[in-house]
């Protein structure tokens, strides 16, 4: 693809001071895009929008502080990106949270709804705003990224998976109630190699690659890459659709762990 591909646009990637939304915007802002990321914390932020300057791109970069499970905060960040941009082409449901490890039956509420409340509700909430300031009437594409978890049972995140599960049907949802302006597709990265995940990967890396069709486990660039092909017109006919990023571990035999 073109390095310009997105030149002109503006894209907002929550969750973007690190990590996945990091790497993403990284990989907008090379292809020409001005980008805004919106993250918690502002001194996250800060080191983000100077690292992100540091790298190749023409376009500008606005950090906002907003955290994505409360609509009142993602209507100011729409706002502000407006009001700076005047256009949001691209957004990217990037930000998610994993409050409980463990056992369904032994969930409680205020968790559970933590989890739902960013993972899910936080999706509706960001997309309406970008919609209506935007893409209702000029198009664009939405960007959801899920997990390959959404597709399997695990013995400890069950839930998040569920609301990652449930961001894959709202993806399919949502491309049917805002086409054929917007587009909306998600990404299902399987175990990706962030700092994040590293008390999970860095140790065991050899055995979880070692079955893996590829043999290795991904990386943020592998994400960006897919999430720069959803955003650009290379994928003006795609909608609804999920791309599942995982070295080939669900092409796995059943019985074979990845």
């Amino acid at each position: 693809m073109s390095s310009d591909i997105l030149a002109g646009r503006t894209a907002l990637i929550t969750g973007g001071s690190r990590g996945i939304g990091l790497g993403i915007a990284t990989a907008y802002r090379a292809a020409g895009a001005n980008v805004v990321i919106a993250a918690r914390k502002a001194a996250g932020l800060a080191e983000a929008r100077e690292e992100l300057l540091r790298t190749k791109g023409d376009g500008d970069v606005l950090t906002v502080v907003a955290n994505a499970g409360e609509p009142d905060q993602a209507e100011a960040c729409t706002a502000e990106a407006m009001d700076r941009f005047g256009r949001i082409d691209v957004l990217v449901n990037n930000a998610a949270t994993n409050p409980y490890n463990g056992d369904l039956l032994d969930l409680d509420l205020p968790r559970a709804e933590k989890t739902v409340r960013v993972n899910q509700y936080g999706m509706i909430a960001w997309t309406r705003c970008a919609w209506r300031a935007w893409m209702a009437e000029h198009g664009g594409a939405v960007v959801n990224i899920a997990s390959v978890g959404g597709l399997i049972v695990d013995p400890h995140i069950g839930y998040y998976n569920a609301t990652k599960a449930a961001m894959l049907h709202m993806t399919r949802q949502l491309a049917y109630e805002l086409g054929p302006k917007a587009r909306v597709n998600a990404i299902a990265p399987g175990l990706i190699k962030t700092e994040l995940a590293r008390a999970v990967w860095e140790v065991r890396e050899p055995i979880l690659t070692e079955k893996l069709p590829l043999r290795r486990l991904g990386t943020v660039e592998d994400v960006a890459n897919a999430a720069l092909f959803l955003a650009s017109d290379a994928s003006s006919w795609m909608t609804g659709q999920a791309l599942v990023l995982d070295g080939g571990a669900t092409a796995l035999p059943i019985g074979v762990e990845g």
